[in-house]
């Protein structure tokens, strides 16, 4: 019998872990595919896909990577492998976040730069929604995400996904990239942002796959096949 591929769930301690692997794990049911939650960087350097999870402040996301002895083996995946960014593992994959940590004199966070650009906060305070209801930061809950805001195909990890179908946001930051060639979905929230960024053989979300019912399922199972 066939050694089953192995799919990575990046474990450095910040990550939505049991949600993000029973979701990976539901959809590579009978595909090939063993999906491994590991804090072992030669794991995740052997892996065949790998997902990178995050949840929390970036701050604290980019030091336990840096600490775990993981950061390494993520930053090898992303330039060979298929790579799958979700939330604050999203925001991770960019130059440099905004959001700090108090007493750092607003130096914010360095990221990957993996995909360039900035991480930046909602600034919604006093103004109003459609409905007449006061924007709250963070944003917490469903909202439509259309695909490639860039105007190309959309990407392949869309497939079966309609356009302007719901994923589960929360957030209080969002992530800008200097290309609008990267940025492969939007959403709006008192103006249009990246709620999914792409690169090469990188992509990921500003919203749980895994919090997202069926169009979140798809997206996990896509990105299995997926070969970019």
């Amino acid at each position: 019998m066939a050694k089953p591929k192995t799919v990575a769930v990046v474990d450095y301690g910040m990550g939505n872990l049991h949600s993000v692997s029973q979701a990976v794990r539901h959809v590579a049911a009978g595909s090939g595919f063993e999906v491994l939650v590991t804090s072992k960087a030669e794991d995740v350097m052997s892996a065949e896909r790998i997902v990178l999870p995050g949840q929390g402040a970036i701050a604290d996301c980019m030091r336990e990577l840096a600490e775990s002895g993981m950061l390494e083996s993520v930053l090898h995946a992303a330039a060979h492998k298929p790579l799958f960014g979700v939330c604050v593992g999203m925001q991770m994959l960019l130059s440099h976040s905004d959001e700090g940590q108090p007493g750092d004199g607003g130096a914010g966070t360095a990221g990957l730069g993996l995909i360039p650009g900035q991480v930046v906060k909602f600034e919604l305070a006093g103004r109003t929604q459609p409905d007449g209801s006061r924007y709250k930061v963070p944003q917490m809950g469903w909202n439509q995400v259309y695909q490639n805001g860039a105007g190309a195909a959309p990407h392949p990890v869309w497939a079966g996904v309609p356009d302007g179908a719901y994923f589960y946001f929360v957030h209080s930051f969002y992530a800008r990239p200097s290309d609008a060639r990267h940025i492969a979905g939007e959403a709006d929230y008192g103006a249009r942002f990246a709620a999914a960024i792409a690169r090469d053989n990188i992509f990921a979300t500003q919203f749980h796959p895994e919090k997202s019912a069926d169009h979140g399922l798809a997206l996990y199972r896509n990105f299995l096949h997926w070969n970019p």
